[in-house]
Parts: C-alpha cells; sequence; structure tokens
C-alpha cells in the first residue's frame, strides 16, 4: 500500500515486475545477498525487499529514489545472462529475448554496475521485466520523458492553477536569468556599463538555440544584430559573459560560417566589444576548436576513466595503471575569449572556469548555481544530447558537465576555503543529471523547452493559462530531492566569505577578509616558474624519492636554461605570494597537483572505500568543531544581551550536518558508518573481484602513485 501510494504521488505507472529477485552483493552468490521484487516503472528500476543492510547514521536520503532504486535515464547498457546456454545480450529497445535470463547486469552512467538473479523467479516474469526495463530506459521521444509526466500532474490541475499550493522554483535565491531584469542585475553586479540587455530574440526569432534575452556592446545595434547574425553558425551571435573590475570582458560566440563575410563581420565584431573597454584595449581571441580536444575525445576519455575505476579488474602493474590515467589527464583550463564552432559545449567550460577563478561572487553556492543556469543551461548546451538521455545518437553523447564538474573540484580540492560548496554538493550535482524532472539537465536550449512544453499540454489537455508552457522545476530547488537536514551537507564549514562574524570580548563584530601574510603550506603553493604542464621549475619540491628525482635533474638544467615568458612570470609571482580566497584562483597543473574525484568515481567500488578513515572522516571533525564555535557565539550573544547567564538555552538549528551536543533523554543513535563514500551508501551496489594489494588499494591507502612495485619494495619513504 505504501509503495502504490508514492507511486500516485510521484505520477509513476509500474511497467512490470517480477518476484523472488535475488539482488547480488558481492561477485559471487552469497548470503548477505537480499530478496525482493524488482520492478519496472515508466520513472525507475525499483528493487524492494523486506531485507536490511548496514546503514549510515548520516547517510543522505532522496525524497524521488530509494536506496535501490535506479533512474531509467542513468541506466547506460541492460544486459541479460543465461547460464545454462552461455549465451548473453545487450537489450535495446523493443528488442527480442530469446532465452530466458538468469541474470540481469545494469550497467550505470554513474559508474555503478548492479546484478539481479532470477534463479528463483518466474521465466516469464523475469523476461518481460528485463524487456520492459531495455524499452523504458531509451525513450523514442522527449515527451516520454518522466519529467513532462511528473511536472504536467503534480504541478498543474485541469484549469491551470497551482497543485498543493506549490510553486516549482518559488523562494529561490538562484538567478535563472530567463527574464531581462536578471540580466540587468548581472550587469550592474558586474559593472559592465558599456553592455545593455538585447530582446531581438524575443520568440526565438533570431536563434533557436540562443535565450531570449542576452547581453551585446552598446555600440551595437539591434538591426546590426539582425543583419549579422545568419553569418553566424546557428545564428549565435556574440554573447556577453561576464565583467572583469578592470572592465575587461569575456565573451563567447560560435564560428562565421560566411567566409565572405567573415573579415568584414569580425571587424565590427571585435570593434564593439573594444569600445566596451575603459581602455580600448585590442580583443584577444581563443580557437576552442583547435586548442581543445572535441566532444568524441572527451567521451573517449570517460570510457577509459570507466575502465581504469570499474570495469576491468586491478590485475595489472601499478606503473601501467597510472601511465593509463595519465593518458586520460587533460585539463582544460584557459582564460580567453571563447570561439567555438557552434559555441554550445566546450565554451561552457570555459567561460564558467574562467569566472570562477576570477569572481568570488561565482565560488558562493547560489552564484555557482546562477553560472551554470547562465552559462550552461540558457546558452543552450545540449544536454538532452550529451547526456543521451534517448539513446538514439552515441556519437553526440558526451560528458561535458562532468567534465566541468571535475575541473571544478580540482580547483576546489586546491582551494577548498573559497568555495561556500562542498565536494558532496558537486558529487549531487552531478547525480541530478539523471534524474530527468528538472528543467535543468533536460533539454538542449530554452526553445526546445518551450516547445515541447506546449505540445504535452496540448496532447493532455494541461490548461497552462499565463505561462504559456510547463513549469518545470529547476534542479536548484533542492527542497525536492533532500530535507533540509541533508542540505546541509552542502555547507563548507572552511568557506572563507566576504563578510564574516566573531566575537572579540564580548562584543560581535564583523570583518572583511584580508590577505594573510603568513606563508601557506607548500601543498597549496609552488606551482613553478614553467607554465607547461608536467615540467619542473629548479624551486618545485615534490614528495618523491631521491631516486626519482636525480633522474629528472637533466631536466631541471634545462629549464633553468629556458627564457621567461612575461605569462610565466606572471605565474611564478602569483604562486609566490599568500592565496587571497577573494581574489584571483590558479589551478596548479603538475601531475603532482591532480588527483582523481574519488567521492564521484569511486563510491560505488565496496572494496575501494575506507571506513573511519580519509577526508571524509575529517570532514566530520570539522563540521562537530564548526558547529560548537556556533554554539558557543550564539551562546555569547545572548549572554550579552541578558546581561548575564542565559537560561533555558534550547538547541538551535544546526547549519551543519554533525551537531556538536545531544539533548537529554535522546534515544540511542545507530552506530556511525563513515568512509569515503560519504553520505552514500557503496554497499550491494557494484559487484566486483576484491582489489586487496592492487594498485587502486595501496594508493587509497596513502602510498605515493608515481612509485613502481619493485620501488615499494626495495625503499622508504
Amino acid at each position: 500500500m505504501i509503495i502504490l501510494l508514492q507511486y500516485t504521488q510521484m505520477c509513476e505507472i509500474v511497467v512490470n515486475e517480477a518476484n523472488f529477485v535475488r539482488k547480488c552483493i558481492s561477485a559471487e552468490s552469497c548470503q548477505d545477498d537480499l530478496w525482493g521484487k524488482l520492478v519496472c516503472t515508466n520513472f525507475k528500476v525499483s528493487f524492494i525487499t523486506h531485507n536490511s543492510l548496514p546503514r549510515q547514521r548520516f547517510q543522505c536520503t532522496h525524497r524521488l529514489l530509494g536506496e535501490h532504486d535506479i533512474p531509467l535515464a542513468c541506466v547506460e547498457q541492460v544486459v541479460t545472462v543465461n547460464d545454462v546456454k552461455g549465451k548473453q545480450k545487450i537489450l535495446g529497445s523493443n528488442q527480442k529475448l530469446k532465452f530466458n535470463p538468469t541474470e540481469l547486469i545494469l550497467y550505470c552512467k554513474d559508474f555503478r554496475i548492479i546484478r539481479f538473479r532470477f534463479d528463483e523467479a518466474g521465466p516469464e516474469s523475469a523476461k518481460k521485466v528485463c524487456l520492459a526495463i531495455a524499452h523504458y530506459s531509451h525513450p523514442a521521444d522527449p515527451q516520454l520523458l518522466f519529467g513532462f509526466e511528473y511536472v504536467g500532474k503534480r504541478y498543474h490541475g485541469s484549469t491551470g492553477e497551482r497543485v498543493n499550493g506549490v510553486d516549482p522554483g518559488g523562494g529561490m535565491q538562484t538567478t535563472l536569468f530567463d527574464c531581462s531584469s536578471d540580466w540587468d542585475r548581472e550587469i550592474k553586479r558586474t559593472g559592465a556599463s558599456e553592455w545593455r540587455v538585447c530582446t531581438i530574440n524575443q520568440g526565438y526569432f533570431i536563434s533557436p538555440s540562443l535565450p531570449e534575452f542576452f547581453v551585446v556592446p552598446v555600440s551595437l545595434a539591434d538591426q546590426d544584430l539582425k543583419q549579422y547574425a545568419c553569418f553566424f553558425y546557428s545564428q549565435r551571435i556574440p554573447l556577453w559573459c561576464w565583467n572583469h573590475s578592470s572592465g575587461s570582458a569575456l565573451v563567447r560566440m560560435s564560428n562565421i560560417s560566411d567566409l565572405q563575410q567573415q573579415r568584414k563581420v569580425e571587424q565590427r565584431i571585435s570593434s564593439a566589444i573594444t569600445k566596451s573597454h575603459p581602455l580600448r584595449s585590442d580583443v584577444f581571441k581563443s580557437d576552442l576548436d583547435k586548442n581543445l580536444p572535441n566532444i568524441q575525445d572527451i567521451q573517449a576519455a570517460l570510457l577509459k576513466l570507466r575502465q581504469i575505476c570499474v570495469i576491468d579488474p586491478f590485475e595489472e602493474s601499478e606503473e601501467k595503471w597510472l601511465s593509463s590515467l595519465e593518458m586520460i589527464n587533460d585539463p582544460l583550463y584557459s582564460v580567453c575569449v571563447c570561439t567555438e564552432k557552434e559555441d554550445r559545449d566546450l565554451s561552457c567550460v570555459i567561460s564558467c572556469l574562467v569566472q570562477l577563478m576570477c569572481d568570488p561572487h561565482c565560488r558562493s553556492l547560489h552564484g555557482f548555481q546562477g553560472l551554470i543556469q547562465k552559462e550552461w543551461v540558457m546558452a543552450g548546451h545540449r544536454f538532452l544530447d550529451r547526456c543521451n538521455h534517448l539513446k538514439k545518437n552515441d556519437k553526440e553523447e558526451s560528458p561535458v558537465f562532468l567534465l566541468f564538474l571535475d575541473c571544478v573540484w580540482q580547483l576546489w580540492n586546491q582551494y577548498p576555503a573559497a568555495f561556500e560548496f562542498t565536494e558532496v554538493y558537486l558529487t549531487v550535482l552531478g547525480d541530478s543529471m539523471w534524474v530527468p524532472i528538472f528543467s535543468t539537465f533536460l533539454f538542449n536550449c530554452p526553445r526546445q523547452r518551450a516547445e515541447n512544453s506546449r505540445d504535452f499540454a496540448s496532447s493532455k489537455s494541461i490548461h497552462l493559462g499565463q505561462d504559456q508552457a510547463l513549469r518545470f522545476p529547476p534542479v536548484w530547488d533542492w527542497s525536492q530531492q533532500f530535507s533540509l537536514k541533508d542540505q546541509t551537507l552542502f555547507n563548507n564549514p572552511l568557506y572563507v566569505g566576504k563578510i564574516a562574524t566573531c566575537v572579540q570580548n564580548g562584543t560581535v563584530k564583523t570583518f572583511t577578509h584580508r590577505r594573510s601574510k603568513k606563508n601557506y603550506s607548500s601543498t597549496l603553493r609552488g606551482l613553478p616558474s614553467a607554465l607547461r604542464n608536467g615540467s619542473l621549475g629548479p624551486n618545485d619540491t615534490l614528495a618523491r624519492r631521491n631516486s626519482l628525482v636525480l633522474r629528472l635533474r637533466s631536466d631541471l638544467s634545462q629549464v633553468r636554461e629556458q627564457q621567461e615568458t612575461p605569462s610565466e612570470r606572471f605565474i611564478r609571482d602569483f604562486f609566490s605570494r599568500p592565496v587571497d580566497l577573494q581574489g584571483l584562483l590558479l589551478p596548479q597543473l603538475l601531475p603532482s597537483h591532480l588527483s582523481v574525484w574519488k567521492l564521484y568515481f569511486l563510491r560505488w567500488v565496496p572494496e575501494a572505500q575506507i571506513p573511519q578513515g580519509g577526508p571524509i572522516t575529517a570532514f566530520h571533525k570539522l563540521s562537530v568543531l564548526t558547529d560548537e564555535i556556533d554554539m558557543l557565539q550564539n551562546q555569547l550573544r545572548q549572554y550579552k544581551g541578558a546581561g548575564g547567564t542565559p537560561n533555558n538555552l534550547h538547541a538551535e538549528h544546526s547549519k551543519m550536518y554533525f551537531k556538536a551536543t545531544s539533548t537529554p533523554h535522546q534515544p540511542p543513535a545507530p552506530p556511525e558508518y563513515l568512509s569515503s563514500s560519504f553520505p552514500f551508501s557503496p554497499v550491494g551496489n557494484l559487484c566486483r573481484p576484491g582489489i586487496l594489494g592492487s594498485p587502486l588499494s595501496k594508493f587509497l591507502n596513502g602510498a605515493k602513485i608515481w612509485l613502481s612495485t619493485e620501488t615499494l619494495a626495495n625503499e622508504t619513504i
């Protein structure tokens, strides 16, 4: 009854199910396997069991997905196996299955591999549920995605009123950039006085993939923009992204398709951008198509990473595993005016990274969400195609947004106190791509969202009223997925914002963060004078063995003799100063400074978890400490206001997930199961041979990953 009620509330339809199914917890059958019912709905694959697994005390609870649920959009591949006949088949939409499956393997886009056994299930029901999963995970049309059914029935009644009083996105602080006033505020925030909001694309009259409102130079008239639009790919005329306090602007644009008009149009556009700068500085351009990998290269890199971290057994030598990892480690950091053929993929990555490194507002939670909304959602990144929600064209699939989140994590990992959000937030944001009920990651552009929502509303007789389109909730309304308690995991206790409070001599004071005079640890500083990734400068100090340093001395002497360029001098000077968390942040690009985003890529590997160890335990202790400091500050404020010791202090709502104190008469809490997969539960989500003693095992336990196995055996650190 509870399950059916949940389906009704979620507008889910049960498509098929099979009883007496066993979910495998380990690579081989064991007594810890779970028994239950395997259900396929129009939204997810769900395993319903009465058994229970050890649960983390602080584990997140997703409001739309249970512990054993997989969104259909997250299913990458459906594989059926028959042990007796030795057959295996990859299932797609509307395919037939000639044998009765004894096992089902689901390969997921979030690196999970999940196995179900049908030893006790009826053969026909097993076959039907496998075919249903394969079919519903390959929808033929965007309107068959569950998001349309969810929004149509959850938020709109027959007369267009809001159902249950819910206004999707209501009360959010994140700027959506779907109206001219949002762009006006951004112009004022960045001081871009020589730029204006343009409205010529209202109704998507000029370009089908651009938003209805965007920003252009003041000196460019609407009539000129209409005239130039036809010369650009997909009519995507230059878009303003951001202004630096110096007056420099960041602009992105597609390539000019008409080669005969290229020189004339480029001169006119460049002249207008130059006029927007106080010093009339020249325009610097960077062709991303020439300087960066294409979308196929990015997809191939993700597949290699999946093979290294998930699918293939870790039986290779350590040097081979690490060299394979280095082959896919191409950091994409640049500061430039971006040009790309259609300005919809890597230009999104670069423009966002520039703003993250230069603008502290973009490193706040709502600033970061507004940045994604502006540079990805409204600018027309092809989320529908790149996420391959419809499984129509594998050549269009590419994890461009995941690459961006990985780059953000690398920067976050080097400057954790500069970001208001945590690693958990970035991981959850990456997962949200596979819960396609949010407009953020569901469409290729705003126009596609508007057209499909109108068509769907018409087919379902949904009265839209003044909206003229279904109001899909943006992913930034996190209450759709997590409780307020779970959302506190997004708060970074290390964050140093522009303004903070402190108690000094019993008085509450505010202070603005200033540059510290103390030198920071070498783990955060010390990028060599040579700017090229992987090269070493004379002052480099890496935690490597002496034997390896001796081998590199000849390379060091060559670096010393090289002439230092202005950009290299700037980098050297930048890293010689203490870091300013409210100023420019430059990433360190040496291989020793880059690391694997373990919480995202390795969280579903049970053998790769570190119980009671690693950065998660550190985060736990730091959260408790921060919460205790905040509690003491509140008590001091109350003490000063009351003129004495405060009485009847009630425990306030904790800003952190871990409370410093517990209330009296509190029932015994379940034990803490903290591991490097926190706040996710990896148990039973991935089945594979053990990796004890493998290179990955050594890496996760702190071994120096660049050393060979022979060196590890013969030398001491």
